[in-house]
């Protein structure tokens, strides 16, 4: 396949990766559809009528060009979180404020510290800028904090990518030991902590605000994708100290986010009532999801997100087996793309009917096994 001939050295020398497969694409490379999709830690359930509502009445409005400042947006942010819209930047989607994370502090050749098996998202940043990725196992399927601590010094690395709750095993730590290791940092090593799904945590997992608000070398990455349910529209925003957060002035698109996008996040945010009903479902959920692992004589991992990772014993293969198989019967779930942690499933919180046909089909899967 003949391409241009003047790409950088970078990218010619790139592999061409999609981090995700989504499902859409193994519907079209299986030709059959999905029927439960609770693979991709959607919200199957939505976002609140109100927020469908304000979509609906503002949509007259999509000829205008969002407000490049995101000045309504950072305002509502800072009086929800208890700071100042100065500590907010707003992007779409975490994903894309990784993406301008990484081109903020990596040149080529620079180390890049992460743990193995984490959001591949990261990787997919850091290897689109030349950066060095240097990975730490995780322990007990937790990201090991302390590791990652040692490898920071060791390698005098610029930059550290921690999640908390962690995406793909959905562990986490208590804030004391986020806190703990935020300031043990070095000055010169920016943390990103990626708090996509910190509204599906337990209670004083995640910092107060005001604890690391002070650090100019933390950002934290939050996200309207997840328990707000509003994925297609690709909010997220970072949280860090003004200096470093209008770094991201300099770089960033600054007519990326959609209108309607803004609108939808402004009313999910005002919605509080709606979140808090949500979190319930999810967390019932939760409990289903691990209910049906067990009487298939599978082991559900505690979850502090909203899927459940679930060790199918053995390894990658096995796992990989189940993951085709419940695609036969229309369930798209995914699994982790890394050993030891890809003897795991992750099934996604979904609707009831989801949920039945997943656990109509698990035992038709594992029999084939």
């Amino acid at each position: 396949m003949t391409a241009f001939s003047r790409f950088t050295p970078l990218i010619s020398a790139l592999p061409s990766t999609v981090p995700f497969v989504g499902p859409e694409a193994i519907e079209r490379q299986r030709g059959r559809p999905v029927l439960a999709r609770i693979g991709a830690n959607e919200s199957g359930f939505g976002p609140a009528p109100s927020v469908l509502a304000t979509i609906a009445a503002t949509s007259g409005e999509i000829w205008k060009y969002n407000d490049p400042e995101n000045h309504a947006l950072k305002a509502a942010l800072a009086a929800h979180l208890g700071t100042a819209p100065a500590n907010i930047a707003v992007g779409e989607g975490v994903d894309s404020l990784l993406g301008l994370i990484v081109r903020l502090v990596i040149e080529p050749g620079m180390p890049v510290v992460t743990s193995l098996g984490g959001y591949p998202t990261f990787n997919f940043h850091v290897n689109g800028f030349g950066g060095r990725l240097v990975t730490v196992p995780y322990v007990d399927d937790r990201e090991d904090l302390d590791g990652l601590l040692a490898a920071v010094k060791r390698e005098n690395a610029p930059l550290v990518y921690f999640a908390n709750p962690d995406n793909p095993m959905g562990s986490w730590w208590d804030a004391a030991s986020i806190t703990a290791f935020a300031r043990a940092l070095p000055e010169t090593t920016l943390l990103v902590l990626d708090e996509a799904y910190c509204e599906t945590a337990p209670a004083g997992s995640a910092p107060p605000i005001a604890d690391l608000i002070d650090l100019p070398n933390v950002l934290r990455t939050r996200t309207f994708s997840k328990a707000y349910g509003l994925a297609g529209a690709r909010v997220g925003y970072a949280i860090g100290t003004p200096g470093t957060v209008s770094a991201f002035d300099k770089i960033r698109n600054h007519f990326g986010m959609a209108r309607l996008s803004t609108e939808a996040a402004l009313a999910a945010l005002a919605d509080q009532t709606y979140l808090s009903e949500v979190l319930g479902r999810i967390f019932a959920a939760r409990d289903r999801i691990s209910a049906i692992a067990r009487a298939n004589g599978l082991k559900p991992l505690p979850s502090a997100t909203n899927f459940v990772a679930i060790d199918c014993g053995g390894d990658g293969i096995r796992a990989r087996a189940i993951v085709d198989g419940l695609m036969e019967h229309g369930v798209f779930i995914r699994m982790p793309g890394v050993a030891p942690l890809n003897r795991c499933i992750r099934v996604s919180a979904g609707l009831a009917a989801d949920l039945d046909l997943f656990e109509e089909s698990l035992p038709k899967v594992l029999k084939t096994l």
